[in-house]
């Protein structure tokens, strides 16, 4: 029965942040909010740091205590002889030069060079020739905006200047892991909107919108080398979600109880239109940009579901519907777009507001996709493993209480109908096929009794050839027919006996 279905429940204080800040958490962050995630990674690397220092200070105490048990034994041994002294002392020079010479001609990568015209839109670094020929037409385009964005601004010189070193200084860094490149742009992101705080006097409106810019001024140039990085994997953990999903093309909205009724036109539009922003999340390249199509896709499954029951949506109907959209879509490098937003977007906009909410909840839809068993569908661990492997197909459309057996017999009712119009059309085809053959077969007899009476026609009235004429004397041609007349009436037996006689002159008196 449906009403012993428990579907997926997430309670909202779950989507917090477990130290109890009230932020939103991220599953990426171990339920953290950004804020208490920095800190609690600031916490562990100053740690880290104690712990290292306590090693390096015992093991220079027994590198020490090694060195003096070494020194007593030398003592007690013969002295070396003085040339052994100039041999030990020349061989320490040269390896002294050669690490000097090493360290000397080793690229270094901390100092980036430094740039003037602190408005030049087309600067760019220039550590080799494929980065600067990095810079696309997106990146130019977000440049010139960025710009124009800040020239009515007192400090605007100031903040792209910043902004644009900063840029250049991350491009030597690919090197580095994901985890410290995010920890770079959200330092970068902190102490700007510090001193942005403390120059427009608390406006945060203000503070807001100069950072979304410098977000996406920032990130559009950065993208390349930050999406994604060749140190992390994602990638493969793109293709990990990709094939999860593709696994479970069997889940039916029934078993996650989602409350959405696709017949409806209209919220079939919806749910085609939440799909298409979902996976147009990975075309975008600002972390702005990528939450406006989740919070898009979510605006879209709340219509739908409201369409659907005739009433507000909740969080418990939203939840659901937002992993069967997910499924359905299965979108691009899912994983790393989740990755970026977290690492590289605006530490602000994930805390609160409507764009932090919906990313959370895409967060945890993930996970419960990467988790689900069959018990998150009310099934046995029998049939989950029989539907993953292929063996077995779900029932269509599963039966439930109620209100799901009418759907069903309702929907059944509508089959048989079609059927049966189906069978109609199918007898009505064959009656005019067969009716047409019928045509056929009259229309060749017809032919073929036509051509028999023109040939019986002209058997019985064949045609007069007519034959050349002599010429005459004075070389005119004269016609047979003429010919023939003249030769009957002159001639003394006359072919046809038919004719009457010829008439005898007759004499009156007078």
């Amino acid at each position: 029965m449906m009403s012993q279905r428990r579907g997926i429940h997430l309670d909202q204080s779950e989507l917090l942040c477990t130290k109890g800040c009230g932020f939103y958490g991220n599953t990426g962050w171990q339920g953290l909010c950004s804020k208490c995630w920095r800190e609690e990674n600031q916490r562990e690397k100053q740690k880290q740091i104690q712990e290292d220092c306590a090693l390096a200070e015992r093991l220079q105490k027994e590198e020490e205590e090694a060195y003096t048990s070494r020194n007593q034994k030398a003592q007690s041994q013969p002295t070396i002889t003085p040339f052994g002294k100039f041999v030990e002392r020349k061989t320490k020079e040269k390896s002294s030069k050669v690490n000097t010479v090493t360290k000397f001609f080793s690229p270094s990568s901390k100092t980036p060079p430094k740039k003037d015209s602190p408005f030049d839109a087309h600067s760019s670094p220039s550590p080799s020739s494929s980065t600067s020929r990095h810079s696309s037409v997106d990146s130019d385009h977000a440049t010139r905006e960025f710009i124009d964005f800040l020239k009515p601004l007192k400090s605007g010189r100031e903040i792209f200047k910043q902004c644009r070193a900063f840029t250049e200084s991350m491009v030597y860094k690919r090197d580095m892991a994901a985890d410290e490149l995010s920890e770079c742009v959200q330092d970068f992101y902190q102490n700007l909107s510090d001193r942005l705080h403390t120059q427009f006097k608390g406006s945060s409106d203000h503070v807001e919108s100069v950072m979304d810019e410098v977000e996406k001024y920032m990130m559009t140039r950065l993208y390349k080398e930050v999406f994604c990085p060749e140190t992390t994997d994602d990638g493969k953990k793109d293709l990990a979600i990709q094939k999860r999903i593709r696994a479970l093309h069997w889940v039916t909205i029934e078993m996650l109880c989602v409350p959405v009724e696709e017949e409806i036109a209209e919220v079939s539009d919806s749910v085609v239109k939440a799909i298409t922003d979902v996976i147009e999340m990975d075309s975008k390249r600002v972390p702005k940009e990528k939450l406006s199509c989740i919070t898009r896709c979510s605006k879209h499954i709340f219509n739908a579901i409201k369409i659907s029951k005739k009433e507000a949506a909740s969080a418990d109907d939203f939840l659901p519907t937002l992993i069967y959209i997910v499924l359905k879509a299965n979108p691009p490098r899912l994983q790393s777009n989740i990755q970026y937003i977290t690492r590289f977007s605006n530490p602000s906009r994930l805390m609160t507001g409507e764009d932090g909410y919906y990313f959370t909840n895409l967060c945890c839809a993930v996970a419960f996709i990467e988790k689900l068993d069959g018990q998150s569908l009310n099934l046995s661990s029998e049939e989950f493993d029989h539907y993953m492997s292929g063996q077995a197909s779900p029932p269509w459309p599963q039966p439930g209480g109620a209100s799901s057996s009418s759907q069903g017999s309702a929907a059944l009712s509508q089959v048989h109908k079609g059927l049966d119009l189906l069978t109609g059309l199918g007898e009505r085809q064959e009656r005019v096929l067969e009716e047409a053959r019928q045509l056929e077969s009259d229309l060749i007899d017809w032919t073929d009794e036509v051509e028999q009476k023109v040939q019986s026609v002209l058997e019985s009235f064949p045609p007069e050839t007519e034959t050349p004429a002599p010429p005459t004397a004075s070389g005119t041609a004269v016609s047979a027919t003429a010919v023939s007349a003249a030769s009957a009436i002159d001639s003394d037996n006359v072919e046809n006996e038919h004719l009457p006689p010829p008439l005898t002159p007759q004499v009156f008196a007078g």
